[in-house]
């Protein structure tokens, strides 16, 4: 395997890495008391499986996908990689801090704590900013159109779950959860939403 080949498989395996992390720390979550429904599932996780799907499947033909928009350079890969590999350690670090609280569905967990430190002081759904940084990574080291769709198929898909989970947490955490939403963004550091 020559050099370049390696350079240019950084990207599928820091996605293999992190899927790998993500699978052996599902087994430390804490007791289900309430999920959503499967049909509530589906409403987000088929949009952000197409998404992931644009930006991973290899030659997909259709100008509506592969019309390049960003310059085939290095610097453009490059730019790519590195937020690719800031997006997923983002993703990391709060899925660290938020300990057995996590669940890759919405839920409510028995003795769920409301989490505010670490990537949660930053904004209220990390996990969610770090994979859309990478999924924007992931694109833009592509350059091609299907950058723009994946990104906004992605971005749909969290905020239809991050809706529910807001729903759920505010019954769940009352006042407490009305004022870090207050100080919190959602989603993008600094924004005011």
């Amino acid at each position: 395997m020559n050099s370049q080949t390696i350079i240019f498989n950084l990207i599928p395996a820091m996605w293999f890495a992190w899927a790998l992390y993500w699978v052996i720390l599902a087994r430390n979550a804490k007791q289900t008391l309430r999920r959503e429904s499967l049909a509530s599932r589906a409403t987000h996780v088929v949009p952000l499986v197409i998404g992931v799907l644009l930006v991973a499947l290899p030659n997909i033909a259709s100008p509506l996908f592969a019309t390049r928009i960003l310059p085939h350079t290095l610097a453009t890969y490059w730019t790519g990689v590195a937020l690719v590999f800031f997006g997923l350690a983002f993703a990391v670090w709060a899925r660290v801090h938020i300990g057995s609280n996590w669940s890759g569905t919405v839920t409510v967990k028995k003795d769920h704590a409301l989490v505010r430190t670490g990537p949660y002081s930053v904004v209220r759904h990390p996990i969610y900013t770090g994979l859309l940084a990478a999924v924007l990574g992931s694109g833009v080291a592509r350059g091609e159109l299907r950058l723009v769709w994946a990104l906004l198929l992605c971005s749909i898909g969290f905020t239809i779950k991050l809706r529910l989970e807001e729903r759920w947490m505010r019954q769940e955490f009352g006042d407490e959860y009305a004022r870090y939403s207050a100080e919190v963004p959602a989603l993008v550091p600094f924004w005011p939403f």
